[in-house]
Order: structure tokens, then C-alpha cells, then sequence
């Protein structure tokens, strides 16, 4: 039973600690819409996708109003594109076609973002996987609503190096030509090792094909309610900031359950997973880096930063795991610099840097997420960026990933205006000796020794 105390602090924790439910994502399997006509092929996806999400946002609108809880987005992933235009598709720009249908289909069911033109090409590209990844930057540049992803590697494969080098070349053209909107279309792709199936966040979400036909996934947030639970705990063990964070983790979790669970049962789809990631946003009192503040740091960036968040990581799962009988996703705590205050006041004056934040992904949710960097930046420098972040997932048997925005025409000392969940961000200086020899040589580094279980 559900007591008034319990609700009167959820209320709370919506009313001053800017918790909500980040996405509601509706996962669609278009494997059924495969045709050799790609007129045809596109037709099936627009209808599969708008029959089967029509109800999303309305669904998601009532259950928000019914429970009081804020749903900041209601989303689509799909079957990766690059296997479903395989047989139809000829040139990069019939790749771009289906970019515009997604677009479309999003805004006939009116979702927020749409994600899963992407490609899976870990240990080698087809064809069609590589025409996919050239269809980028006009595709992006095209579309309002379509997400894309790049899978580059993973612990059983290895890091496939000619993809990470043309990723970083792509990267650029992506950057250059939107760098009129701050190379704002850089925000709507990301790299990945390891990428798991039921990612609910973009813009990484593909609707993987190990998946039900369709599936409800859904990413939680929270960021404000840790920090507010610790501001009580100040000074003391960690034992005790410990069962702080796992008990406000698991409360967290159970909103996202309920909500998950409500979509699932009145849509008549399945339930699938709960993200528990803690996902910050530009507002005041809703970033990770305050929680590590709050922990007892400076900055974030300060000696101390890696270990203050492998604790709130392990803790937020160790608490969430608790309230929820499916975890997945990528569940932990994002760091996007532009998207979290904290982290845009640390890298402003110089606490956290490049490589700092390199260092904080081996223990953190994700990656490299929404940085900014010269816009005069190689390409090269940009794919020995990612294959560090591959190296790091590949050998950690984790996800990690990369999203990096090139700002064309900007350098250190400007900033990058984005808006939204997506903020601001300092244009952070980024190690200039070159990589060229190294991101030149051809083929894939191969899986670490450890990957052989079988």
C-alpha cells in the first residue's frame, strides 16, 4: 500500500527537485516493412510506425495528468535502417528517403524524436551499412526529429578502425553543414561500443533485433532528487551517503515503473525496460556534477571527481535494480557537459577538461556526451577521440559513446547555443598532436583476451 507520506514526498520531489520521466519510448520492429521496391519499403514504414504509435503521446499526456508526474518526451526507436533499406537502397540518397519518412511519421503520431537510423557495423560494414553512414550529414541536415547511431565496436569484436575513421569525417560534414545553427545536427548522432538493444534515450535509441515487435521502454531521471536527499547527510560516512543515494534511486525507479507499466497495459504492448540513468537538464538544481559537489567536491573535474562517480553510479543501480524486475537500457549517470549547469560552470573556468572526462567515462553511464570543440578540429583528431572512448568500452565490457559537436567557425573561449533539454556549451580545447599515422592504418584492433568466454 501506497501511504500519504509517500505521496506527499513524490509530490515534492516533483515540485521542487525537478523530478520527471524522461521518455516514454515506443520501440517498432520494421523488419516486417523490408521490400526490394524502395517505394514501397518507405510506405510500410510509415505505415507500421503510425499505426503503432498513434496512441503514444496521447497515452502518455493521460497517464502525466492522471499521476502528477512530469513525461518530458514521448519517443520512437526503430529497427536499425541500415538493415531495413539493405535490399532497396542503391546510393546514399536513397538512404536519405527513409530519413524523411521517419521525420514524417514523427510528426504524424507527434513524438518528440525518432531514433534508429543507424547502423550496427562493430566488426565490418556492408554496403548498405556504408552508404547509411555517408547519407548522414544530409539526412540529419534534412530532418528535424530523426536521431542516428554508429555502433564502432565491442568486447567480443573489437573496434572496427575504418569505420572510426570515417566517422570522423562524417562527424565534420555533419558539423559543416548546419554551422549556421552552431553545428547543431552534431547533436543528433552518436558513435557507440558496445550499444545495448533497449537504449529509451536518443540519441542513441535502435529498436534492436533480439526485440518483441514493438516494446515500452522507459528512461527516468532525477538528478535533483539525489542531490536534495544528500544535502541531509552532509559530512557524514560513506556508509551512509551510500544508503542515501541507493534509497532515493530506488524511489526514483518505482515512478518509472509505474509509468512504464501504466503505457505498457493501455497500449496493449509490452512492457520492456527501465532506464535509471540519472539525466540531467540546463535547470538550476537538475545536474550530476552538483551531486558530486554534494559528495565533496569543488567542481566536478577536481581530483576525487572519478571516484565520487563510480560510487553514485554503483549506488543508483544497486538502488534501482531493487524497484524494478527490468533494468536495462544504459542505466546509470549521464555527464553531457551541455546539458547539465554544473558540468558547463566546471569546464568553463577549467576544472574539467577533455580528458578528465575521458577518464570519468570508465565509470560512468555513457561516454563523451554533447561536447563541444573547435570547429577547425581534423578529422583525425576527431576519430582518435572516439577510439579512445571504443578502447574504454571494448575493454570494460561497458557502453560508451561519443557525442561531439565541431563547431565550425568557433574556438576556445566561445560557446554554443542549442536550447532546451540540449542547453549550452563552452567550447572546450581539445590535444592537438596528431593521430594521423595511427587513424590511417586500415582494418579493426582486435577483441581483448578477455572477451573469449564461451
Amino acid at each position: 500500500m501506497i501511504n500519504i507520506n509517500e505521496v506527499i514526498e513524490t509530490n515534492k520531489m516533483v515540485d521542487e527537485h525537478n523530478l520527471d520521466v524522461r521518455t516514454i519510448t515506443l520501440g517498432i520492429s520494421l523488419l516486417d516493412c523490408i521490400d526490394s521496391d524502395l517505394k514501397e519499403c518507405n510506405k510500410k514504414v510509415f505505415e507500421k510506425i503510425t499505426t503503432t504509435a498513434k496512441n503514444l503521446v496521447a497515452t502518455g499526456n493521460e497517464i502525466e495528468k492522471e499521476i502528477g508526474i512530469p513525461i518530458v518526451n514521448k519517443r520512437i526507436s526503430v529497427t536499425p535502417i541500415s538493415l531495413v533499406g539493405a535490399s532497396c537502397c542503391k546510393k546514399p540518397e536513397d538512404f536519405v528517403s527513409f530519413a524523411h519518412t521517419l521525420d514524417d511519421a514523427a510528426k504524424v503520431v507527434g513524438v518528440n524524436l525518432i531514433g534508429g537510423f543507424s547502423a550496427l557495423v562493430s566488426k565490418g560494414m556492408t554496403k548498405a551499412e556504408e552508404m547509411l553512414i555517408k547519407s548522414l550529414p544530409q539526412a540529419l541536415h534534412e530532418t528535424d526529429r530523426v536521431c542516428s547511431s554508429v555502433n564502432l565496436g565491442s568486447t567480443k569484436t573489437g573496434i572496427n578502425m575504418d569505420a572510426v575513421r570515417l566517422m570522423g569525417e562524417i562527424i565534420k560534414e555533419v558539423a559543416e553543414v548546419s554551422k549556421d545553427n552552431d553545428s547543431a545536427d552534431c547533436m543528433k548522432l552518436v558513435v557507440f561500443c558496445n550499444a545495448p538493444d533497449d537504449n529509451p534515450f536518443m540519441a542513441g535509441a535502435f529498436h534492436g533485433v533480439t526485440e518483441a515487435d514493438a516494446i515500452i521502454n522507459v528512461g527516468v531521471s532525477g538528478p535533483g532528487v539525489v542531490k536534495t536527499a544528500l544535502e541531509k547527510v552532509r559530512g557524514e560516512s560513506f556508509e551512509v551517503l551510500c544508503e542515501t543515494i541507493k534509497k532515493t534511486a530506488f524511489k526514483v525507479t518505482r515512478v518509472g515503473q509505474l509509468v512504464a507499466k501504466e503505457a505498457s497495459e493501455r497500449m496493449g504492448i509490452p512492457f520492456g525496460i527501465v532506464d535509471l540513468s540519472l539525466a540531467p537538464t540546463p535547470a538550476i538544481g537538475d545536474s550530476v556534477a552538483d551531486i558530486l559537489c554534494e559528495i565533496g567536491l569543488e567542481y566536478a573535474g577536481a581530483p576525487g571527481t572519478t571516484a565520487a562517480l563510480a560510487l553514485l553510479n554503483d549506488q543508483v543501480k544497486k538502488g534501482g535494480v531493487m524497484a524494478s524486475s527490468y533494468v536495462g537500457g544504459l542505466s546509470g549517470a549521464f555527464i553531457p557537459v551541455s546539458e547539465d549547469q554544473g558540468m558547463i560552470d566546471a569546464a568553463k573556468i577549467g576544472a574539467l577538461t577533455l580528458e578528465k572526462l575521458e577518464a570519468m567515462t570508465c565509470v560512468c553511464s555513457v561516454g563523451l556526451d554533447m561536447i563541444a570543440i573547435p570547429g577547425k578540429t581534423k578529422a583525425t583528431t576527431i576519430s582518435g577521440i572516439i577510439a579512445d572512448e571504443m578502447a574504454i568500452g571494448m575493454v570494460n565490457q561497458k557502453t560508451t559513446a561519443v557525442r561531439i559537436i565541431p563547431a565550425i567557425g568557433k574556438d576556445v573561449g566561445d560557446q554554443v547555443e542549442f536550447g532546451g533539454l540540449f542547453g549550452y556549451a563552452p567550447i572546450m580545447p581539445v590535444n592537438e598532436f596528431s593521430c594521423d599515422a595511427f587513424v590511417n592504418r586500415k582494418g579493426r584492433i582486435p577483441a581483448p583476451i578477455h572477451s573469449f568466454k564461451n
